[in-house]
């Protein structure tokens, strides 16, 4: 509409300018060069010389002011050319031709759910509630992100007015909202909404966690900070201080527990655990970040998986030969590359943990190690990625996620690599990189909300387990991981 506006404006000031020069040449030819022309004369010139088409039969001038005229007029014409192109022929034909915008929800809609904002922490969860027959409607107020949404189909109404974005979702027949927005503008809607008489649930993602008892305040039903709950996830699959993988343990003596990464060329890769035989207990699979406690003998050793091994030194070590692979390191320091939001949310806790960390970061700045870029094999080894205890990654983009994991696995194989993801979409190459664990925003986000829109649990990241000696007679409904340990009896068994 604006450029058909601007169009109109254009071809009425060119019709202004073409009489307004034609009147001029008339009376300069007249008095100045005692060649009258007629009015349509003139105008015959005006138009050839401003489109630059030629001067018809008039072709020289002997008066100075009648040239300087002339040449005021072919140079505006040139200039007319190429600013009419751009500025105003080239929008109106984008207007016309790009596929409109929907201003207004359908009329229809009615229990649907408002997105306020796409993003990636709102990826996942407009996924799962396509699949769980839940209607969501993405309100959005940037032209470009809502071209990009519209692509994927997903319902959409576009309002440059955040005032009106409300009305024009139909929000009094919502179901809830989600604010997915900056802090003080997912404030103003929520207020807008509830204004509004919507009574519905509200839930808002901040930035900053200062900020979530003031957006609850402003009428949020809960509020939310995912980049820190990812954070806290990647910190506690880190360190076994935050969360001991096998608590227990440490209570039976000559047993620790390691993880190992089967190589596509193992000779046991693809093989099943009865057929392995290996010597050390395998208590767990990590395959893509999800981890299958409840092995069988029929469970099957994928290549790129990783295994969690328990037993002594030498069966781990022959398991290790077997397999063909280092078993991934259990000490040094903790490498964070990314200082952001996430990244500083990592090191806090890991050294509030009293772990060893050393940051990455592009830029000087407190407890930033390390300046220099995480793509740069010298700075990972500057960093000491070799002798690291692993590598977490919290970079806030996924291709340097990516390109980083290949890196640091051709640096050190045998570093365990831990990455922040944006999208759930990057996690499939991301762990085809190399990754050992990589959890993304938007399943955190999708995951969180989704319980409450859909009514479903959230899916837990990790089996609750424990070590422990019982007689041999009452360990059924345990998982048995050892053979009798040399006391008559007695076995060490897994409880999941």
């Amino acid at each position: 509409m604006r450029s058909r506006t601007r169009l109109l404006a254009l071809f009425a000031a060119l019709v202004l300018t073409l009489i307004v020069a034609a009147v001029l040449y008339q009376i300069g030819m007249a008095r100045l060069e005692g060649k009258p022309r007629t009015f349509w004369e003139g105008l015959e010139w005006a138009a050839e010389s401003l489109s630059t088409t030629g001067y018809g039969a008039d072709a020289k001038w002997s008066h100075p002011v009648m040239v300087v005229f002339v040449v005021l007029i072919q140079l505006a014409g040139v200039f007319l050319f190429f600013l009419v192109i751009p500025i105003f022929l080239v929008p109106f034909l984008e207007e016309r031709f790009e596929e409109k915008l929907p201003r207004q929800a359908d009329a229809k809609l009615h229990g649907h759910v408002i997105v306020f904002r796409f993003g990636p922490a709102v990826e996942t969860l407009l996924q799962r509630l396509k699949a769980g027959n839940v209607p969501s409607l993405v309100a959005e107020t940037d032209e470009t992100q809502a071209r990009l949404v519209a692509e994927t189909e997903q319902a959409l109404v576009f309002s440059r007015a955040e005032e009106d974005v409300l009305a024009a979702c139909r929000v009094e027949t919502a179901r809830a909202i989600v604010a997915n927005g900056r802090d003080q503008e997912n404030a103003a809607l929520i207020l807008r909404a509830r204004a509004l008489g919507f009574s519905g649930e509200i839930y808002a993602f901040v930035e900053e966690p200062a900020h979530r008892k003031p957006m609850e305040l402003a009428g949020a039903t809960k509020a939310f900070t995912p980049r820190h709950i990812v954070a806290a996830a990647l910190a506690a699959h880190a360190s076994e201080v935050i969360s001991p993988r096998l608590p227990g343990l440490d209570r039976i003596g000559g047993l620790e527990r390691r993880e190992i990464r089967v190589p596509a060329r193992s000779p046991l890769a693809n093989q099943l655990l009865r057929e392995a035989k290996l010597p050390a207990a395998v208590i767990g699979i990590w395959k893509d970040s999800h981890l299958n406690a409840q092995l069988r003998p029929e469970t099957r050793i994928e290549a790129g998986s990783v295994l969690e091994l328990v037993g002594d030194a030498a069966s781990l070590a022959e398991t290790a030969k077997r397999i063909g692979a280092p078993l991934l390191r259990h000490g040094g320091a903790f490498i964070v590359a990314g200082f952001g939001e996430v990244g500083r949310k990592v090191h806090e806790l890991l050294t509030d943990a009293g772990e060893t960390v050393r940051v990455i970061e592009r830029r000087a700045a407190d407890n930033v190690d390390v300046v220099g870029d995480v793509l740069d094999s010298y700075v990972l080894d500057r960093a000491g990625v070799r002798d690291a205890r692993a590598l977490i990654l919290a970079l806030d983009s996924d291709d340097s996620t990516l390109f980083a994991t290949v890196i640091a696995r051709d640096l050190a194989d045998d570093v365990p690599v831990i990455a922040r993801v944006n999208h759930g979409r990057n996690l499939e190459n991301i762990h085809r990189a190399g990754a050992d664990y990589a959890l993304s925003i938007s399943d955190i986000s999708g995951e969180m909300l989704s319980a409450r829109l859909l009514g479903r649990g959230t899916r837990p990241r990790d089996e609750r387990r424990r070590a422990m000696r019982i007689p041999r007679a009452q360990w059924d409904g345990f998982s048995p991981i050892l053979a009798p340990d040399g006391e008559e009896g007695l076995w060490v068994c897994v409880s999941a």
